[in-house]
């Protein structure tokens, strides 16, 4: 059995949009056994564009495919929302690594320099505690694209535009940044110290063209993925 045990903190109140019924009364138990209020669990594009301007939640956790075409309705309803509400925290679940209408998504939230943005892959987000932290990080502010959706991002145009004033090793601590780690965590994953990560840090927000507005951190990771 999975550990459901919470790691307290914030009680959030979350709007989840997943058109599988079995797997969306699945992901509003895990929800609820963390301390959580599932201000509303629906089906469909519609209905969580609705739900979300009702309830006014903490955070609104979202499938990519939903009714009616069954394509990128999640994405494109979490664009408008966060027009109309900039910053709110929003989770994308998606079985595929399809990206649709995510640079529009990035572009928002480029736009208002804030994070609360995450694009998980629903494989892995099967290990309990690992989506519940998650979705605790993206509200609270975060940035976590999984590393599949960050390659199919980037692609081979990754050295391109303002990214090629990077070193090799910039780039690759920015693509660890996107991942949602913490400079203990790149130090630890590249074999390095921190005081090595954060001189590389630095080396990124020197080089990219950011605004002194916002989390230049959230900034550097958009500015990453919108390079596709």
């Amino acid at each position: 059995m999975p550990d459901l045990t919470s790691r307290g903190g914030e009680r959030l109140r979350i709007v989840l949009a997943e058109d599988a019924p079995l797997l969306r009364a699945g992901i509003v138990t895990v929800l609820e056994s963390d301390g959580h209020h599932v201000c509303a669990a629906v089906e469909s594009a519609d209905e969580l564009r609705d739900a979300a301007r009702a309830h006014d939640p903490d955070v609104v956790v979202t499938d990519v495919r939903m009714p009616p075409t069954h394509t990128d309705e999640g994405i494109r309803v979490a664009v408008d929302l966060r027009r109309t509400t900039p910053g709110l925290p929003v989770v994308i679940l998606s079985q595929y690594t399809t990206v649709g209408s995510l640079d529009q998504l990035l572009d928002r939230t480029a736009a208002t320099g804030r994070g609360g943005l995450g694009y998980l892959l629903k494989d892995r987000v099967a290990h309990v505690r690992h989506f519940l932290d998650a979705v605790r990080d993206i509200a609270a502010g975060a940035t976590i694209i999984d590393p599949e959706i960050v390659v199919a991002l980037v692609g081979a145009s990754r050295r391109r535009g303002v990214l090629a004033a990077l070193t090799p090793r910039e780039e690759e601590v920015l693509g660890l940044m996107a991942q949602g780690l913490t400079n203990p965590q790149i130090a630890q994953r590249l074999v390095v110290s921190e005081a090595a990560v954060r001189k590389h840090v630095g080396g990124i927000f020197a080089k990219l063209p950011l605004s002194d507005d916002g989390d230049r951190r959230v900034l550097a990771v958009l500015t990453y993925l919108n390079e596709s």
